[in-house]
């Protein structure tokens, strides 16, 4: 519409119109690049919205880094009520990753048949935000870097991720600042090698539970972990059912073995303890 043809009411009259030497909500989102990204590799349909679905989860991934990661500093700073900011945010996040399965169910095993075969061993498998989430929690699994050997920044990167401390590693030295007699060989551990349920890290953060008012900013830190522990998991299960909705047990794209190993991941933990003591309490 012309600026012409453009009559605000008196309350809009400072609406701003003309762009020439200024820029636009497009240009700050870059729009341009993001919706030129959906390139059909055939003619159906509704592979535009298979395509979409996991761009957008691949943005919801990269915030949920950002807030992680942030995180993970404000711990070590002992910042702790700006952490918990950042990983309620992650919360949410995660909600919204969890709702774009319902969106992505909507797509039945005959329309995939007909577009699968363009992905060649393309698979949601090889996410690397994905795996990069997967070490900010602690979980760690050095066969699945070989998948980004291909991309040697990527690579990299990955790599300082996978030797970094975690959420959890930070929130159990945490506990050492605040006086628990946590096993030296915990803290100071290979952070490149999965976590291993601790006895010092299990009666710690009894103490925490049992005194909340005493440690209620580890109180608190706990049950964030135990919120983003808890969506993940939600999110596992969630791809898991909608991929055997689709294909059934057929084997992912990437060489998986699809729904079998979906099921297998829902048994990896990420903060042992905090789900244990609850028998406890």
């Amino acid at each position: 519409m012309s600026n012409d043809q453009f009559n605000p009411t008196e309350s809009e009259k400072n609406i701003h119109t003309d762009f020439s030497n200024d820029m636009t909500y497009g240009e700050y989102l870059q729009l341009d690049k993001i919706l030129s990204g959906q390139q059909r590799l055939s003619d159906h349909h509704d592979e535009m919205l298979f395509i979409i679905i996991h761009q957008v989860s691949e943005l919801w991934m990269k915030l949920i880094l950002h807030e992680v990661n942030s995180a993970i500093v404000c711990i070590e700073q002992e910042e702790l009520s700006t952490a918990f900011k950042r990983l309620a945010r992650v919360s949410k996040t995660q909600s919204q990753i969890i709702s774009a399965w319902d969106v992505l169910s909507t797509l039945t095993p005959s329309e995939y048949m007909e577009f699968r075969d363009s992905l060649g061993q393309a698979s949601g498998f090889q996410s690397y935000q994905y795996r990069m989430i997967e070490f900010a929690l602690g979980y760690k699994t050095p066969h699945v870097l070989k998948i980004y050997e291909k991309d040697a920044g990527l690579h990299s990167e990955l790599k300082k991720a996978f030797i970094a401390p975690g959420l959890y590693d930070v929130s159990i030295k945490a506990l050492v600042k605040a006086g628990f007699p946590i096993n030296p060989a915990v803290v100071d551990r290979d952070y490149s090698k999965p976590y291993v349920e601790d006895e010092s890290v299990h009666e710690a953060w009894l103490a925490v539970y049992k005194n909340v008012d005493q440690y209620w900013d580890l109180y608190e830190l706990a049950e964030k972990l135990v919120d983003i522990e808890d969506w993940l998991q939600q999110w596992r299960f969630r791809h898991m059912k909608t991929v055997e909705r689709i294909i059934g047990f057929k084997s992912g794209t990437g060489g998986s073995s699809g729904v079998n190993y979906l099921r297998k991941v829902l048994d990896q933990r990420f903060f042992p303890e905090l789900w244990d003591i609850r028998t406890e309490l």
